[in-house]
C-alpha cells in the first residue's frame, strides 16, 4: 500500500474555525430566512406532508453530496461524469485509469502495465497527495499522506454512480485541501423502486480474470432498503511479477422516511501483489519490455475498511440536514530486498470523524453551511528478516474544518461566495529507544473563493471566479522520505519546519454551451503557487525523492470539452488542454551539485492532452465506440533536461457492446496499436520508465435479473 514511503495526549483542535462557520452561518441563515419570509405568503411557510417515493427519498439521500460538490450554474470548471458514461467505460480498471479520458488535464499510470494495481491520478500536473477525494461526502484521502490508494478498492466504480472532477480550488470540501481540485464520488442509490441486481464475469489478456455480483431489495412496504456489490479480479500483470489479487465489498442499507433518511454504507477492500514500484531503465526495457527489477518475493498485501451511518432530514422550511459519523482503517505489510538483507514494514493506520452539512434555498438565495472533524492514528513499524524489530512509531493528526456557500441569483447574474477555515495537527510518538522526545506542529488555514456566472442566453452562460487554497505537507515531506525519526537524523528536519505549507492562488474563466445536440465547455485558468511543494532533492536511500518548497511557480492553460449528438445514433466527444507550467526558480541538488534553475517545467506536466471518442449505436441493442488519446511529451524532473524526457504518445482503445434481453456481452480492446511508449516514469539515480498498458483484450458477460 505505500511501498515509497520505504526507508520510509490528544489535544482538541482550537475552536476559532467552527466559532467563525457557526457566526457566519447563523448570519447568511437568517438572511436567507428574512429573504424566504418576504418572497412568499405564509400560507406556504409550514410545508405539507409528503409521500415517502423514491424520488423524494433519492432526493433526501443525496443531501451530503450536494452540499460538496458545485451545482451546474456556479462558477467552477467541473466535469460531471454520470451512471451512463461510467456503465459503457468500467471494466473492472483501477479509478484513475477510467478518469483519465473522462475529463480534461487528467493523466494517470499503472506500475503493473495493465489497468490493474497501483495506479496514480495528476491533475494538470499536480499529483494525487494534492487532490480533494470524497466518497458521498465523506473524506477519503489519507491524512498523513494525503494520498488514497485506489487498489486498495478493486471495482469500486461499479458502485459509484457518479463523479464530479473539479478542477482548480473548486468548492469547499471535507478533508485535506482541494488544492489541485476534488474528485467526489456518488454511490449507487439504495433507495430504488424494484427489486434486481446483477452478475458480471469477465476475462482478459494477462490472466485477468472478474466476477461480480450485486442486489438490490428495492423500497419495501416498511421503508428499509439494500443495496450490496461483491467482487473479485485478478491478473498476472504485463509486467514480470506483477501479478494483483484484489477483493471488496460494498453494502449500502437503509430506512426512508417521508422527510427522514438513515443510511449505513460499508465498503471493504483487500489487495495482495508482488511489488512492481519501480520503472525500468531503456536498455533494460530494450533487453525485455516487461523487466522488473524488484524480486519476485517482494510482496505487498493491505486491507482497507470504511464505514459510515448518516442521518439526513428535509426540513419543513425547505431546507434539508445532515450529518454522518464514520471510521476508515487500513492494514497490512510490505517487504524490500536488497540482497542480502530482507525488511518488512508494516503500516496500520484508524481515524474517526464526523462531518455534518444544511443547504437551505430560498428565492434567489441559496446556502450551505457544512463542519468536519475527525482523529487519526498510524503505526509504522520496521523488520529485519525475520523477526528483528527496527523501529515502531506513531503518527498522530488531527483535523477540523467549516465552510460557509451561498449563491444569490441577481437578474442574469448568479453571484457565488464560499468561504472555508481549516484547521490541522501532527504530533509524532516516536520509537521507545529513539532516544527523543515527541513533538508536534500546528496549522490554520483561510481558504477564501468567490465568483459570478451570467446567463448570456437561453443555454448560454459564462463565468468567472477566483479563489485561495493552502495546504500543509505530508508526513514523508516533512522526514525528508525518511519513516523515523530518531537521534541520528532529529537535528535535520525534527522541528517539522523544514518544508513550509504552499498556497494557491486559482483564476478561472469559462463558458458553457447547451443544446439539444451540442454541450461545449471551455475555460481559461490561471494557477500561481507559492512555496510549490516539488521534487527537487537529491535521492534517499529508499531511492524516494526529497520535496522541498521552490518558491513561485504557476500552471496556466485552456480545457475544451466538448459532446455532439446531432448525427441520428452518432455521438462524437471529446476534450483536450493546452497549459503552459513553469517554476521560477529554485535551488536542484538532485545530481548531487547544487545548481540554479530558471523558468523550468514541473516534471509530469504535457504541454497538450487531448482524448477523443466517437459511439455508434446502429440499434437499441448495439453499441461500438472508438476512443483515442494524445499527450504531448513531459520532463521527468523538475529540470527540464533533454535527457529526462517522457516522449509524447497516442493510443487507441475500442469496445462494442451486444444486449439481449437481460444479458449483455462487452468486449474491450485497450491500446489497439500496442503503442511502445511510457505512461510515467521517475528519476532515482537512472532514468526509468513505466510502460503503458500494452494491447489487450477484455470480455464480459452480464445477466440482470
Amino acid at each position: 500500500m505505500y511501498p515509497h514511503a520505504i526507508a520510509r495526549p490528544w489535544r482538541a483542535p482550537r475552536l476559532c474555525v467552527a466559532t467563525f462557520s457557526a457566526a457566519l452561518s447563523a448570519s447568511l441563515l437568517t438572511a436567507a430566512a428574512t429573504l424566504g419570509a418576504q418572497s412568499r405568503p405564509d400560507s406556504a411557510k409550514v410545508a405539507a406532508p409528503v409521500a415517502a417515493t423514491t424520488d423524494s427519498v433519492r432526493n433526501i439521500e443525496g443531501v451530503l453530496v450536494r452540499a460538496i460538490r458545485a451545482n451546474e450554474q456556479a462558477p467552477i470548471s467541473q466535469t460531471t461524469i454520470g451512471r451512463a458514461v461510467i456503465t459503457q467505460r468500467h471494466f473492472g480498471q483501477d479509478v484513475p485509469m477510467l478518469l483519465m479520458n473522462a475529463a480534461p488535464s487528467m493523466t494517470s499510470h499503472t506500475e503493473t502495465g495493465t489497468s490493474w494495481g497501483y495506479s496514480y491520478l495528476r491533475l494538470r500536473g499536480i499529483d494525487q497527495t494534492r487532490i480533494n477525494i470524497t466518497l458521498d461526502g465523506v473524506p477519503l484521502n489519507d491524512m498523513e499522506d494525503q494520498v488514497l490508494y485506489f487498489a486498495n478498492l478493486a471495482d469500486l466504480m461499479s458502485n459509484v454512480q457518479s463523479v464530479q472532477v473539479q478542477r482548480g480550488v473548486g468548492t469547499s470540501t471535507a478533508g485535506t485541501a482541494s488544492f489541485a481540485g476534488s474528485v467526489n464520488f456518488e454511490t449507487m442509490p439504495v433507495a430504488r423502486a424494484d427489486a434486481g441486481g446483477d452478475v458480471q464475469l469477465q476475462m482478459g489478456s494477462f490472466g485477468a480474470q472478474r466476477v461480480s455480483a450485486s442486489f438490490n431489495s428495492g423500497l419495501t412496504a416498511s421503508k428499509f432498503a439494500v443495496y450490496g456489490r461483491a467482487s473479485a479480479l485478478r491478473t498476472n500483470g504485463y509486467r514480470d511479477h506483477s501479478g494483483v489479487l484484489g477483493r471488496s465489498a460494498f453494502v449500502g442499507a437503509g430506512w426512508f422516511g417521508a422527510r427522514d433518511v438513515v443510511k449505513l454504507t460499508t465498503l471493504v477492500g483487500l489487495l495482495a501483489d508482488t511489488l512492481s514500484y519501480t520503472g525500468a531503465t531503456l536498455d533494460e526495457l530494450r533487453a525485455n519490455r516487461r523487466y522488473n527489477p524488484l524480486q519476485p518475493d517482494e510482496r505487498d498485501k493491505f486491507g482497507q475498511q470504511m464505514v459510515s451511518l448518516a442521518y439526513t432530514r428535509a426540513l419543513q422550511n425547505g431546507g434539508s440536514a445532515s450529518t454522518t459519523v464514520y471510521r476508515n482503517s487500513a492494514s497490512g505489510n510490505y517487504d524490500y530486498i536488497a540482497l542480502p538483507d530482507r525488511y518488512r514494514f508494516n503500516l496500520a493506520h484508524t481515524w474517526y470523524g464526523v462531518t455534518s452539512a444544511y443547504n437551505v434555498e430560498r428565492g434567489a438565495l441559496r446556502v450551505n453551511t457544512g463542519i468536519n472533524a475527525n482523529t487519526y492514528q498510524r503505526a509504522h513499524r520496521g523488520y529485519f528478516q525475520p523477526s528483528t524489530t527496527l523501529y515502531d512509531n506513531t503518527g498522530h493528526k488531527q483535523d477540523a474544518s467549516a465552510f460557509a456557500k451561498l449563491s444569490l441569483d441577481a437578474g442574469k447574474a448568479r453571484w457565488f461566495a464560499d468561504l472555508q477555515g481549516r484547521y490541522a495537527a501532527f504530533r509524532y510518538e516516536p520509537d521507545a529507544n529513539a532516544g527523543i522526545d515527541e513533538r508536534s506542529i500546528e496549522w490554520m488555514f483561510f481558504n477564501p473563493k468567490a465568483g459570478v456566472t451570467y446567463q448570456l442566453a437561453t443555454g448560454v452562460a459564462s463565468y468567472a471566479s477566483y479563489g485561495i487554497t493552502s495546504r500543509e505537507p505530508a508526513r514523508n515531506d516533512l522526514f525528508a522520505g525518511d519513516d523515523d525519526l530518531n537521534s541520528g537524523n532529529v537535528a535535520d528536519y525534527g522541528d517539522f519546519t523544514r518544508v513550509k505549507p504552499e498556497s494557491v492562488r486559482d483564476a478561472e474563466l469559462g463558458i458553457t454551451w447547451s443544446r439539444a445536440t451540442m454541450e461545449l465547455s471551455g475555460n481559461l485558468y490561471s494557477m500561481d503557487f507559492r512555496n510549490d511543494i516539488a521534487r527537487i532533492g537529491a535521492p534517499t536511500a529508499s531511492g524516494s525523492i526529497l520535496r522541498r518548497n521552490v518558491g513561485n511557480s504557476y500552471r496556466r492553460g485552456i480545457e475544451v470539452d466538448a459532446a455532439y449528438r446531432g448525427i441520428s445514433r452518432v455521438v462524437l466527444a471529446g476534450n483536450a488542454t493546452w497549459s503552459q507550467n513553469r517554476i521560477a526558480q529554485f535551488t536542484d541538488s538532485s545530481r548531487g551539485t547544487p545548481v540554479v534553475r530558471r523558468n523550468v517545467t514541473p516534471l509530469l506536466t504535457p504541454a497538450f492532452i487531448s482524448s477523443h471518442r466517437i459511439e455508434v449505436s446502429p440499434t437499441n441493442r448495439f453499441m461500438l465506440s472508438v476512443e483515442g488519446r494524445y499527450q504531448s511529451k513531459a520532463y521527468l524532473d523538475n529540470t527540464s533536461s533533454a535527457d529526462r524526457v517522457l516522449p509524447d504518445y497516442y493510443t487507441v482503445d475500442a469496445s462494442a457492446r451486444a444486449t439481449l434481453g437481460r444479458y449483455t456481452l462487452t468486449v474491450r480492446g485497450a491500446n489497439l496499436g500496442d503503442t511502445q511508449k511510457f505512461a510515467s516514469g521517475t528519476v532515482s539515480g537512472s532514468v526509468r520508465y513505466f510502460v503503458l498498458p500494452a494491447r489487450a483484450l477484455f470480455a464480459t458477460v452480464s445477466a440482470e435479473f
